[in-house]
């Protein structure tokens, strides 16, 4: 079973949307599993502080790093085999590649950051991998840590049902996904492509490529450019 470990200091944002839909269905089966921990408790003296001014000076605070290793190591002991990963925005873009590849392995120990950051200590002393969702900035790790497991747990198998489905989405062989059309057959003047209709799936299959590859060029050039290199 895949497992997810979340060390957090707001426990209360699980499962959030991880428990509705595929992912909630496929927690709710025992598919995967999800561990919150509070980081809370590893905190100092009589308020539990989790926190302090940086050092050098500067705005906001910085989480402990004694405060989360503490954390960190009730949650997973050392020879847990479950990458330990922190959701940053100065980390690795997180693909579908990585996805596929976390989604493959025996789960993730995600740890959310807050504040103006993590100590550099605990994220070299306890081998945490930075991820990134995006070039932006959030108020937590809380929601990149449910971008990243609702990611890999619709690959686990049994979670989407049909397996094929995952197959042609956006990113998957480097490209952007090809538009999609049901019924009914024409609105508001738009009709769907009448190779969509013809039964011959040699053109379905040949138009669906072009496809991707010209949203690919138009939208994403820099993933088009990945693919040619």
């Amino acid at each position: 079973m895949w497992q997810a470990t979340v060390l957090t200091l707001y426990p209360q944002m699980f499962p959030g949307p991880l428990g509705e839909s595929l992912s909630g269905e496929g927690l709710a089966r025992g598919l995967w599993h999800l561990d919150t921990h509070d980081i809370r408790p590893h905190g100092l003296g009589r308020h539990r502080a989790v926190d302090d001014t940086p050092a050098g000076g500067g705005a906001g605070m910085v989480l402990r790093a004694d405060v989360l290793a503490a954390a960190i190591d009730a949650a997973a002991p050392a020879d847990d085999p479950r990458p330990r990963l922190l959701m940053s925005p100065r980390g690795r873009p997180l693909d579908q590649a990585r996805v596929r590849a976390l989604a493959a392995g025996p789960g993730a120990v995600v740890v959310c950051g807050r504040f103006e950051g993590v100590d550099e200590r605990v994220i070299e002393g306890r081998g945490l991998e930075e991820v990134s969702i995006g070039d932006y900035v959030l108020s937590g790790g809380e929601i990149a840590a449910m971008v990243l497991m609702d990611a890999c747990v619709r690959l686990l198998p049994g979670v989407m049902g049909k397996e094929a489905s995952g197959e042609e989405e956006s990113f998957e062989g480097g490209l952007l996904e090809y538009p999609h059309y049901t019924r009914p057959r024409e609105w508001e003047g738009r009709a769907i492509p009448d190779v969509l209709l013809s039964g011959n799936h040699a053109a379905i299959a040949r138009w669906r490529r072009e496809e991707a590859e010209r949203l690919t060029r138009a939208r994403r050039p820099d993933l088009w450019q990945r693919r040619k290199t």
